[in-house]
C-alpha cells in the first residue's frame, strides 16, 4: 500500500504513454545530454536484457557491444532525460532476464525475431 501523498508526487512526474517493448527486443533509447547551457540528443541501441521495478522506480537494462566489449546501461522507465524509446527489431526470448548473453560472443549473442501478424494474416485467420 502506497501513501496517498507519495502516489500523488509520482502521478505528477509519471510517463503518461510509456514505450511499448519487451525483454530480448532491440531498442534504440534517446538520450538527452546536457553539455553546459546546451543539449543534444544521442541515441544508444541495444538488446533489452532486464526489467524490474514497478511505477516510477521501473528501470530496463540495454546492452551493447563497443570495441568487442559489452557495456549495460540502466535506464529509468520514467525519466526526463529520456526523449524516446524506438523499437529497432522485435526479439523472441523465454527468459525475463538475458544475462547469458554477457557470455556468448559472435553469431551466438543474436536473439531470434519475433514474427510479427500483419494485418492480411489477421483477416485470413478469422
Amino acid at each position: 500500500m502506497m501513501h496517498p501523498l507519495i502516489k500523488a508526487v509520482e502521478q505528477a512526474d509519471r510517463n503518461e504513454n510509456p514505450p511499448e517493448f519487451r525483454i530480448g527486443d532491440t531498442v534504440s533509447v534517446h538520450v538527452r545530454i546536457i553539455e553546459g547551457n546546451k543539449q543534444r540528443i544521442q541515441p544508444y541501441t541495444g538488446v533489452v536484457i532486464g526489467r524490474r521495478g514497478k511505477g516510477m522506480g521501473e528501470t530496463f537494462t540495454v546492452r551493447r557491444i563497443v570495441n568487442n566489449e559489452g557495456v549495460e546501461r540502466i535506464f529509468p522507465l520514467h525519466s526526463p532525460k529520456i526523449a524516446k524509446v524506438e523499437l529497432v527489431r522485435a526479439g523472441h526470448v523465454r527468459r525475463a532476464k538475458l544475462y547469458y548473453l554477457r557470455d556468448r560472443v559472435g553469431k551466438a549473442r543474436r536473439v531470434k525475431d519475433r514474427k510479427r501478424i500483419t494485418k492480411g494474416e489477421a483477416v485470413a485467420a478469422e
